[in-house]
């Protein structure tokens, strides 16, 4: 039986792109009493895409489209969203204009592409709609000048699952995307959210922030430190993502939390450190063992071991301390990925409950 090919992931639209579609529509419809079903809209990158209207309403000067987010086979948490724009007609002269709905969040932080009491719509899907508007106005000879109020149903319980509370984003989810498209799996909508992350908290002026790798090794930071919620980078996975930007743009220290076998990658030169995309050299447990004194058959036995959790439990009950000796060597890591930049690390080793297992600190 020959083996089943893989399936081809299939790629959706980002929420920007969804507005943009219904803005589209809804500002057609105000000029010509039709809306276009399915709408067609340009692209950021060059392409086009159409999208079929899940609801509309067409009121006097007002009109509103709602589309169904299809985020394709992306694990996107607004995936299967309905995403309402209602176009308002203003004063000629006015432009367009932007108003967060209802699930829709606020911007109330410095350091985001958006000024603080600004809609949280990022500045590409803005332009998206502008170009749509602009489109729309010449073909039917409008003014293009219109109030676009984009809603997002159930957002504000949504927006819980995502980065927006930390990043001083209340009362919705964001608008979001940079070419229209989501792509299957793709690492950069988290990589984006942690840049943002670093540069609120650069811009409100924290000086102490801290890259965990999941929520106990992030309780285990908040039971030593008192720190802002914006502090807190949800790092994740993306250990590399982080680093680099502050390589670029540095805070005075940062507190690295994770748990063994991530941290031993990290140690170890991988910058992702999911399971799927890096995995523990037990090569390089064993030379952990080996510079902590552990005998030859411990050194040998971690050889064949299933998990880094085995080589660590193994050496605790021989009494050999590991977690110290990987903190060291991660932060080691970390310093190489830094480069000069002026930024003090600390690292810390945790296990599942949040317990700290080992440390390397500051002044270490």
């Amino acid at each position: 039986m020959s083996k089943e090919e893989p399936k081809e992931l299939r790629r959706g639209w980002t929420t920007g792109a969804c507005a943009t579609a219904a803005a589209k529509a809804a500002y057609t419809a105000l000029l010509t009493g039709d809306f276009p079903d399915p709408v067609t809209i340009t692209l950021p990158k060059g392409g086009t895409a159409d999208f079929v209207l899940t609801r509309h309403h067409l009121a006097g000067e007002e009109a509103a489209v709602t589309i169904t987010k299809d985020a394709g086979d992306d694990p996107d948490v607004t995936h299967g969203a309905l995403i309402t724009s209602t176009v308002r007609l203003i004063a000629p002269g006015s432009g367009v204009r932007f108003r967060a709905g209802d699930g829709v969040g606020t911007v109330t932080r410095p350091g985001l592409p958006i000024a603080p009491g600004e809609p949280a719509i990022n500045p590409v899907p803005r332009a998206m709609m502008e170009a749509a508007i602009d489109d729309v106005a010449a073909r039917l000879d409008g003014t293009g000048d219109v109030e676009i109020e984009i809603s997002i149903e159930g957002g504000a319980a949504l927006a819980q699952k995502t980065m927006n509370p930390r990043l001083g984003i209340v009362g919705g989810l964001s608008v979001l995307g940079t070419t229209g498209i989501v792509r299957p799996f793709s690492c950069a909508a988290w990589i984006a959210s942690i840049h943002r992350g670093i540069d609120v908290a650069r811009a409100v002026g924290l000086t102490h922030v801290v890259g965990a790798t999941g929520t106990a090794s992030e309780e285990a930071v908040r039971s030593r430190y008192t720190l802002d919620e914006t502090a807190y980078l949800d790092m994740g996975d993306f250990a590399g993502g982080l680093l680099k930007y502050l390589r670029r743009h540095p805070v005075d220290r940062i507190t690295m939390s994770g748990g063994f076998a991530k941290f031993s990658k990290l140690a170890n030169g991988a910058l992702d450190l999911h399971s799927a995309r890096s995995s523990v050299d037990f090569g390089f447990l064993q030379e952990l063992l080996r510079d902590a004194g552990a005998d030859p058959k411990t050194v040998e036995a971690a050889a064949t071991a299933n998990t880094a959790k085995e080589v660590l439990d193994r050496a605790l009950a021989e009494g050999i301390g590991l977690a110290s000796p990987l903190a060291r060597r991660t932060k080691d890591a970390v310093r190489q990925i830094l480069r000069d930049a002026p930024i003090a690390v600390e690292v810390l080793i945790t296990d599942r409950q949040g317990t700290i297992l080992g440390e390397c600190g500051f002044d270490d």
